[in-house]
């Protein structure tokens, strides 16, 4: 049997022996046996799994890589692959998310400066009221730092203006799109100060970045089957 040294396989991957430790103390890779002078005796299986593990760190985390291989190691792949689908499945309704979100900005229309007469200060049962809006779906979207509103001094309570009325109303007309992709905030505050082509922009890049991602997990999932192979899960 053809054994592979530490720094042989170091050097392949571009990361350190240590690194190699790092991912047998997490349980992702088998523990290899040891020489007479307690040096690590790699073999080709070692290789691919090393490989699957670095393949699939960019598409799929580092998270979801570990269990997948942990299940690999009990020689569960229907449970590996299952999960493997789960994130391919979510990566495909940020897309379709992404996708509606920039078909929208092409035809939104800014909802209306609420009327001047309308109060300066709204509690949180008002401004409810007036947006059609739930006030757990408002104190959510405050929690997420899509809305600031003032606080009374004396006993704490939220006080809204008549511009959050403005972006409860672009947050309700959005939500169903882009509340799922991680630059809602910056699209929001970006169609709020009048521009929409920079929405149009963040939208595009997180497009650009889920088809990086999803160009990533299939190069991941290759090494992994690649690895199957060389265990004998699927036919060669």
């Amino acid at each position: 049997m053809d054994y592979y040294k530490p720094v042989e396989i170091a050097r392949e991957l571009q990361i350190s022996t240590s690194a190699l430790r790092h991912y047998e103390s997490w349980g992702v890779v088998p523990a290899p046996e040891r020489a007479a002078n307690g040096y690590r005796l790699y073999t080709g299986i070692h290789l691919a799994y090393f490989r699957c593990l670095r393949a699939m760190f960019p598409g799929f985390g580092v998270k979801v890589t570990c269990e997948v291989l942990r299940f690999i190691q009990k020689r569960d792949i229907d449970a590996a692959f299952w999960l493997v689908n789960k994130e391919q499945a979510i990566l495909h309704h940020e897309k379709a998310a992404a996708d509606q979100t920039l078909a929208m900005l092409d035809t939104l229309e800014l909802p209306p400066m609420p009327n001047r007469r309308l109060k300066q200060r709204m509690t949180i049962g008002e401004i409810a009221a007036f947006t059609g809006s739930a006030p757990s779906a408002i104190r959510h979207w405050e929690k997420e730092g899509l809305i600031s509103p003032e606080r009374d001094p004396e006993n704490g309570y939220r006080l809204f203006s008549p511009v959050d009325a403005r972006k409860i109303l672009l947050i309700r007309t959005l939500r169903g799109t882009v509340y799922f992709l991680k630059s809602m905030k910056e699209i929001v505050q970006a169609v709020e100060n009048q521009s929409i082509d920079k929405a149009k922009k963040i939208t595009e890049q997180a497009i650009s970045s889920i088809n990086e991602r999803n160009r990533q997990q299939y190069l991941g999932l290759h090494q992994l089957i690649e690895l199957c192979k060389e265990l004998n899960l699927v036919t060669k």
